[in-house]
């Protein structure tokens, strides 16, 4: 702790009288500097205790009460004036001003120089710096064995807190709680969620200060809380939050330095064995999808403890190209395995370099906790789209694949989130193509018979419509114009000659019914 102005005053050897300010004695003093100025302030940087004889200062009380109000709000701790120079006594309008400001004032006698004043504050400061040394020495080495030990990060975070005096908590990359220490302050840590989120969104390492209800953390107690994110590449990879009763002392900043080094490096090395884990996965993945479920069912039961069971689907998802939907096509792929852990779901991951940018594959059980957790991803992330496929045995995972694929292309053209192979299969054809390019289509393959229309007797595009409905059959769809079906034959000639094109020929005619019908929808 650094000395205060109460530990000078005890000193025995110093002599020093509290004259004002007695009930302001606790607060820490940084140094001791020596002033005849009757305006030191801008020699001065706070938390000094001020000594001087008042040579300057003069008797007036005026001047006595303006050279108090400098110092308080300079942020003097304490002010000494020397007795036996400029002063036989301390005057009283000096001792009734630093009452007034609540400005602690000692009567330095002539037998104690400043000199000892200040060797006694440089002593204390100097083991004050001492302590926090090796106390960082003692904590780090503390900590660091934690880190090594059996329980790696939860050791850290418990031995944290028993420094600290406090509680401390780690949460993973999705700000969801993870290890916590007393087991009481689960509650407290619990409120952090939001505050969780907001460093979340930022690049690490980044941190916020909070005190209690008055930053609103809803709780009864008013602790001084700290939140630190983790990570070494700017992205966030746990964060870790601690509560005191006071404000974090510079000691308990070096041990609170230390812990987030060591969870930092910790998870980092985790990372790099979740991404040797994401790569073998992956592989198994891909021999899964080629068919080769046996062999992969043997290696996945040593290393993965098995392949998912029952019904599964195939999810695949792509990021546009703005270079946040990148980042959380990864957290996508975050977020998939932790749900997966959490209820000890099996699942298998393969990120890509696709044509158009990145890509993810995720191979999951049927509406399980993974299949739910990356379709609530896509709907947060604008940009993501993600293709579902149909439910399947584990050996049909190559055809899975193949749906999941064409699925995430209707949900791409269409500027849509999500497609579930389901929606493919059923319903028209037309809201599975891209808007633009029918309707591009369709009014160039229209636009003879809309000008004629315009221009001349007869309604071509109409008359083609019904025709078109009617499969041809003249008589129902004259009947549908309420024209004879010779006219009708002739506005279909008419239609072959501005169009170029035979309507015996199927392909037309199924070309002419979209177009028609996409000037619909």
């Amino acid at each position: 702790m650094p000395p205060t102005l109460a530990s000078v005053v005890r000193n025995s050897a110093l002599h020093l009288t509290v004259l004002a300010g007695a009930d302001h004695l606790e607060r820490p003093v940084r140094w001791v500097h020596t002033s005849e100025l009757d305006d030191p302030t801008p020699f001065l940087e706070g938390g000094e205790l001020l000594l001087t004889t008042g040579i300057k200062l003069g008797k007036s009380a005026a001047g006595l009460q303006s050279y108090v109000h400098r110092l308080a709000d300079a942020g003097v701790v304490g002010l000494g004036l020397g007795v036996g120079l400029s002063h036989t006594e301390v005057p009283q309008a000096l001792v009734d001003a630093a009452a007034q400001r609540g400005l602690p004032l000692l009567r330095v006698p002539e037998a104690t120089p400043f000199i000892a004043i200040s060797k006694t504050v440089s002593a204390a400061l100097a083991a004050e710096q001492y302590e926090a040394v090796t106390t960082s020495f003692e904590a780090q080495d503390e900590l660091t064995r934690a880190a090594l030990g059996k329980d790696g990060t939860t050791a850290v975070v418990r031995r944290l807190a028993a420094r600290l005096g406090g509680w401390a908590a780690l949460y993973d990359g999705s700000g969801a709680l993870s290890a916590v220490a007393p087991d009481w302050a689960a509650r407290r840590a619990g409120r952090l969620a939001a505050e969780v989120d907001r460093l979340r969104r930022r690049p690490a390492p980044s941190s916020a200060a909070l005190q209690g209800r008055s930053q609103g953390i809803d709780t009864a107690d008013e602790d001084y809380v700290v939140v630190q994110s983790l990570g070494a590449d700017r992205r966030p990879r746990g964060f870790l939050a601690v509560g005191t009763e006071d404000r974090i002392t510079p000691t308990e900043r070096y041990v609170l330095n230390a812990a987030v080094a060591l969870l930092t490096l910790t998870l980092e090395r985790s990372r790099e064995l979740r991404q040797a884990e994401e790569r073998m996965g992956a592989a198994l993945l891909r021999m899964v999808l080629a068919g080769e479920v046996a062999t992969a069912r043997q290696v996945a039961a040593g290393l993965f403890g098995g392949l998912p069971e029952g019904t599964i689907r195939v999810l695949v998802a792509a990021a546009g190209a703005a270079p946040e939907t990148a980042e959380a096509l990864s957290e996508l792929g975050d977020r998939a395995e932790q749900a997966g852990g959490k209820v000890g779901e099996r699942l298998l991951v393969a990120r890509e370099d696709g044509a158009h940018g990145p890509r993810l594959m995720v191979l999951a059980m049927d509406n399980g906790a993974v299949h739910r957790a990356c379709l609530g991803v896509v709907e947060e992330h604008e940009g993501l789209a993600l293709g579902v496929s149909a439910p399947a045995a584990l050996e049909e995972a190559g055809t899975a694949y193949a749906q999941a694929e064409r699925a995430l292309a209707v949900a791409q053209r269409g500027g849509r989130r999500s497609v579930d192979h389901e929606e493919v299969g059923a319903g028209s054809l037309l809201p599975l193509l891209g808007e633009e390019a029918v309707t591009a289509f369709a009014e160039g393959l229209l636009r003879p018979l809309r000008e004629h229309d315009r221009t001349a007797r007869g309604d071509l595009v109409a008359s083609l419509r019904a025709w078109l409905s009617r499969h041809g059959q003249w008589d129902a769809a004259a009947a549908d114009l309420g024209v004879h079906r010779h006219t009708l034959r002739y506005r279909m000639k008419r239609v072959e000659e501005l169009l170029g094109r035979s309507l015996d020929d199927t392909d037309v005619r199924m070309e002419l019914w979209l177009a028609l019908r996409s000037g619909e929808e």
